[in-house]
């Protein structure tokens, strides 16, 4: 194929690199040109900029040039993907909470909420009956103080910024005592002495990983001990030999001290339910063992959109909010509209629904009953598709080793990653688990509205691929 720039270089030629097609041939090609009123120039000239990058690595390794369309084939596709957007996909993995797959998924009153506040202008910092400025986290606040019976709350863009701006705010430059299994990392490499450094906060590690007692901790205070800060290992469990102490005891050390205690529960659990395991904190139960302020997120186990909620003590939260870290870490007004709509939803006792509680709480009767359904609407097309019996799992550092009896159904495949990669890439995309023999879909985080969907995502990953029908 002659390149867009001109004939192609000989085969052998003593300069590889001649064979690679300047970035403006490329965008002055007809098939260049078509891209770019698709994708914009713009995009397309960044995707291809980046395509180009890679192949010239790639021949300085000895690798042949691709064809010019193949080079296109490859930019289109990556400007498409950005173009698109954020992706409708079904969740057939089993993990609830799936923070690559964004996490709670929020009911529909609560997204067609983000949509309203979206789509114009809303009362966002304004009160309606008097005109004055308002704050825009305040009603979503007095929701959670009804909720949990905190002092004062404060809503901000996600846990970690809950923890950074109290840490910045009540702990900047002194010491900060957190026990050495404790110091979790939460998800994208962020760490929790990471936290405390960017905060300016001096961590002070106390006890060992396995066995911290009380002890250690009136051990290690001293007149620069700003507060005590307890995390909830949320995304793992350290079990046999082991030792912690009980927030009201840290309490009780702190308030000796004259130091806030700080209790990161990072889950979100609001309060005790029938099912949930002992050892999961709540935010109601530790407010009522001492805890001067409580942080997690809004998107595990609440069940809403992203967010960082704090509870507590209305003089430190006030310090938190005059603080100028707090503008930074502020939700946006969809954010604001999903929360209020979760909350209202808590508050009317409805929380069965509330997605994420009812993929919880659904008995495994009803997960093997959309599994059969699945394996029948597959029958006589992939003889090797069978209900198997799974465990699901909470995900999202939530509820660490807690399994969900689940079930699902099971396709053999000579290659299953190939055949996963099928189902990604498809439409619609699907997320499922690869197993030795083939991939499985586990239908607890399937609803039986994406049913006929999945079937036919499944249907088309199937044609031309190879697989072991039984």
């Amino acid at each position: 194929m002659a390149r867009a720039g001109g004939e192609r270089a000989e085969t052998g030629s003593p300069e590889p690199r001649r064979k690679i097609p300047s970035l403006d041939a490329l965008l002055r090609s007809e098939p260049g040109r078509r891209a770019a009123a698709t994708f914009g120039r713009p995009l397309l000239k960044h995707a291809l900029t980046a395509v180009l990058a890679e192949v010239r690595a790639a021949v300085a390794r000895g690798v042949p040039p691709p064809e010019d369309d193949e080079l296109l084939a490859v930019a289109v596709a990556l400007a498409s993907s950005t173009s698109g957007g954020l992706t409708e996909v079904i969740n057939a993995t089993g993990v609830v909470l799936h923070t690559g797959l964004g996490r709670a998924p929020l009911p529909e009153g609560a997204a067609e909420a983000a949509a309203r506040a979206g789509r114009g202008y809303t009362d966002l910092e304004v009160d309606r009956s008097t005109g004055a400025r308002g704050r825009r986290t305040n009603r979503a606040e007095r929701l959670l103080l009804s909720l949990t019976g905190a002092e004062d709350a404060l809503v901000v863009n996600n846990g970690a910024a809950a923890l950074l701006l109290a840490l910045a705010t009540l702990a900047r430059g002194k010491q900060v005592l957190v026990s050495r299994g404790e110091l979790i990392e939460i998800g994208g490499e962020f760490r929790i002495p990471d936290i405390l450094a960017a905060s300016g906060a001096k961590l002070v590690e106390v006890g060992t990983t396995n066995r911290t007692r009380v002890a250690d901790y009136r051990g290690a205070l001293t007149e620069r001990t700003a507060l005590v800060l307890k995390v909830h290992p949320s995304n793992y469990r350290v079990v046999g030999f082991t030792a912690a102490p009980s927030a009201s005891e840290l309490a009780g050390v702190a308030r000796h001290a004259g130091v806030p205690f700080i209790y990161d529960l990072g889950s979100g659990l609001l309060d005790r339910f029938p099912g949930v395991p002992a050892e999961e904190p709540s935010a109601v139960r530790a407010l009522a063992d001492g805890a001067d302020l409580v942080v997690f997120s809004g998107d595990k186990l609440l069940g809403g959109p992203q967010a960082g909620i704090v509870l507590g003590r209305a003089d430190l939260v006030a310090r938190m909010r005059r603080h100028a870290i707090a503008r930074a870490v502020r939700v946006d007004k969809m954010q604001v509209a999903a929360l209020e709509h979760v909350l209202a939803s808590w508050a009317r006792g409805e929380r069965d629904e509330l997605p994420v509680w009812r993929m919880l709480r659904e008995p495994a009767a009803e997960v093997r009953h959309r599994a059969e359904l699945l394996a029948a609407a597959l029958d006589g097309e992939v003889d090797g598709a069978q209900v198997v019996s799974c465990s699901a799992a909470v995900g999202g550092g939530s509820l660490p080793g807690e399994e969900l009896a689940s079930y699902g159904v099971e396709i053999r495949a000579l290659d299953p990653t190939a055949m996963a990669a099928r189902l990604r890439t498809g439409s619609p995309s699907v997320f499922c688990r690869v197993t030795e023999d083939g991939v499985l879909f586990d239908l607890r985080t399937v609803g039986g509205d994406e049913l006929p969907d999945l079937v036919r995502a499944i249907r088309y990953a199937l044609e031309g691929h190879d697989r072991l029908d039984a």
